[in-house]
């Protein structure tokens, strides 16, 4: 990656969103490089190699969509893809799409300075190179910094540490172990039962206990398989009038909580609970809206939970009392009957706090845990971590960390004053995490394939959101969010997991109404924006 100028577009990340991005614009005729810090493509995929993981949508929706080809020829195995199948799936896509020329692996982006007088962007990387373009696409991630609170006396474990987002691609071998795993968030409820079986003994360090509905995974039937690739165009079109953009085959209960009598309710519940996945949330169409409503799915979850768990005192712990959907639900396989194993351990670091990390293990509650390993469950600094780890600096100097010290702000989560010729791809209000990922990625992919493209036949040099659309946005994504429930809990869409980071509810609210805003938008000759 050498030159001073002979780029038109830099893309930051090899994701599925540096990947199609890469795609739609070599496909236009830019020249475009992308600069990837792993050592792979697959972004999430390449990193979070924990036990378990796994995706939380449907394999045959968790996919691309924009090559009828591609989604013909690849074969998905199971009702939810595990980790190794989905990232097969990206070298795959970029080995199909001779995607690889076009990407420096091993190379983190440290820093991009808009040039004023040059309208162009002066990228450098920790190896020392640098190169300017035109545009620059921040496609790293909403889940790709990972969050290591900084436990006293954390450095001075003795034994072996792994935080589940950078996990070894070796794996690690935990048999014989004893094994402490801090946080029961997604990550751990995917990892806590194959860890458990493996581990000689396993103690988990529990601060808020999460609701999780049964993902009920499964092998895919042939038949299945071949119903849905017949009706892929059909099956892509409905998810894009989805909320979340996807799951338009199964039934959503249009009506609200109260229109169903207790015994009615539980029965709906328990046939969702059965089916498994996020079907259960779809229960009724006032679950995130009345508390009242929500009470009784929450209840049923942690009725489950209590019948589940043999011990009444830890079945307790683990039941939530927050509301159920104000954080992304997780879907698991045995996480609960795990507790009934004689050799795991739930210790409330709500009442016993982690003290310090030793070298011997971990003091909570003022008992000293022995342990071999530690496992970091700890999540990530989410949706703005991994672009303010980038030193960017847009017009005048100003800092982008200076632009969002009070929160991020954005126009349609894709762009933010000061900083012309930056995208992001599924930035901080937009849908984003509520959503169907790969579907919110390619909607933005495209929008910005396409705006490139008009930019360069009106001979336009500059694309920036002016201030007054930026705060009308901000302002939106904040009262779509305030006539919901989402705000009312600890959640990481609030930014409430990262000590000291400012307390703004970041995704927006529902795909469809914003995806047609976005083609509104670029109807309107990109209205909100100023060309240059």
């Amino acid at each position: 990656m050498t030159g001073k100028s002979d780029l038109d577009v830099i893309v930051v990340g090899a994701g599925f969103a540096g990947l199609y991005m890469l795609h739609r614009l070599r496909g236009a005729g830019f020249r475009t490089r992308v600069v990837e810090a792993g050592g792979g493509v697959g972004g999430t995929w390449y990193w979070n190699r924990y036990p378990g993981a796994r995706c939380d949508v449907e394999s045959m929706e968790y996919s691309y969509s924009f090559s009828n080809e591609l989604q013909q020829e690849w074969e998905w195995t199971e009702r939810y893809a595990g980790q190794p199948e989905i990232l097969r799936y990206a070298n795959h896509v970029a080995d199909r799409f001779d995607l690889r020329r076009d990407i420096t692996f091993h190379t983190r982006v440290a820093g991009a300075v808009f040039d004023e007088g040059e309208k162009r962007w002066l990228v450098t990387t920790d190896t020392g190179e640098s190169v300017s373009a035109s545009f620059v696409v921040m496609a790293t991630g909403c889940l790709s910094s990972a969050n290591l609170p900084d436990f006293e006396g954390r450095d001075s474990f003795s034994g072996e540490t792994y935080h589940t987002g950078r996990w070894p691609p070796e794996g690690v071998d935990f048999a014989g172990k004893r094994v402490g795993i801090i946080g029961t968030g997604s990550s751990a409820i995917q990892a806590i039962p194959i860890i458990a079986a493996e581990a000689k003994r396993l103690t988990v360090f529990q601060r808020t206990p999460n609701y999780s509905i049964p993902a009920r995974n499964k092998p895919l039937d042939p038949e299945y398989v071949r119903e849905i690739k017949a009706e892929y165009p059909e099956l892509r079109a409905n998810n894009l009038r989805m909320h979340a953009g996807f799951g338009s085959r199964v039934h959503h209960n249009d009506v609200p909580a109260s229109s169903d009598d207790a015994d009615d309710r539980e029965a709906n519940y328990a046939a969702r609970w059965q089916h498994g996945g996020f079907t259960f949330l779809g229960a009724y169409n006032d679950l995130l809206r009345s508390r009242e409503a929500n009470e009784t799915a929450a209840e049923f979850v942690r009725q489950r939970i209590r019948d589940t768990v043999q011990d009444p005192g830890v079945a307790e712990l683990l039941c939530p009392d927050n509301v159920i959907g104000c954080k992304r639900p997780c879907l698991d396989a045995g996480y609960f009957e795990t507790y009934n194993r004689a050799n795991v351990e739930l210790v409330d670091a709500r009442e016993r706090a982690i003290e310090r990390i030793t070298p011997n293990g971990v003091v909570a509650g003022g008992r000293e845990f022995e342990l071999d390993c530690i496992v970091f469950a700890t999540g990530f600094d989410a949706m703005t971590g991994a672009l303010l780890g980038v030193d960017i600096r847009g017009r005048g100097g100003i800092e982008l960390k200076q632009a969002w010290n009070e929160g991020p702000r954005t126009y349609l989560g894709l762009s933010t004053v000061g900083f012309p010729n930056l995208f992001l791809i599924t930035g901080p209000g937009s849908p984003s995490v509520l959503t169907n990922m790969i579907v919110a990625i390619e909607q933005h992919v495209d929008w910005i394939a396409d705006c490139l493209r008009d930019l360069s036949r009106e001979g336009r040099a500059t694309i920036e959101a002016t201030r007054q659309a930026q705060d009308d946005w901000v302002a939106h994504v904040n009262a779509v969010a305030g006539l919901t429930l989402y705000p009312t809990c600890n959640s990481w869409y609030l930014g409430k997991n990262i000590p000291g980071k400012p307390q703004v509810f970041m995704p927006l609210i529902g795909f469809p109404p914003y995806a047609q805003m976005c083609e509104q938008v670029a109807a309107n000759g990109y209205e909100g924006f100023d060309l240059g």
